[in-house]
């Protein structure tokens, strides 16, 4: 698959979510149900939003997926096809009770910043802030799946 649909799949919340709850259900959902798990990870459940994410799963999101041969929309179910590999680096799966890598980093960073203030050393200081830096960009970004 191309760069392009790698982009295209990162570019946008809803079709992260939507690769990611296809791929806790085996590869094939009812359209309701992709509806209903993007509508509650955004944090809104009421009929109005659900309505929304429906409309631009059905009028944007499916048939963009569909045409890079990522997914198959048909008859109110959505089966996933392929995606590409680098997709999933974005995607952390972390069991409920355990903590992320990320989270893991960014701890590690602050004992090496308390460290380094101990210490007094300037280039410990430096690394561990640079490292907090990314620590914290790559938190956000990631998907975890719970």
């Amino acid at each position: 698959m191309s760069a392009t649909a790698t982009n295209m799949i990162l570019g946008n919340d809803r079709r992260m979510l939507l690769i990611e709850f296809l791929k806790e259900k085996n590869g094939s959902a009812d359209l309701r149900d992709l509806v209903n798990y993007i509508a509650e990870k955004e944090g809104n459940t009421n009929r109005k939003h659900r309505k929304s994410v429906y409309v631009s799963l059905i009028q944007t999101h499916l048939p963009r997926l569909e045409r890079e041969g990522v997914i198959a929309f048909e008859h109110g179910t959505v089966t996933l096809l392929r995606i590409p590999n680098d997709v999933t680096v974005y995607m952390e799966v972390v069991k409920k009770n355990d903590i992320s890598w990320s989270t893991f980093y960014i701890g590690t960073s602050m004992i090496f910043l308390v460290l380094g203030a101990y210490l007094r050393s300037f280039p410990l200081l430096l690394a561990a802030f640079v490292y907090l830096a990314i620590s914290t960009v790559h938190h956000r970004r990631v998907r975890r799946v719970l």
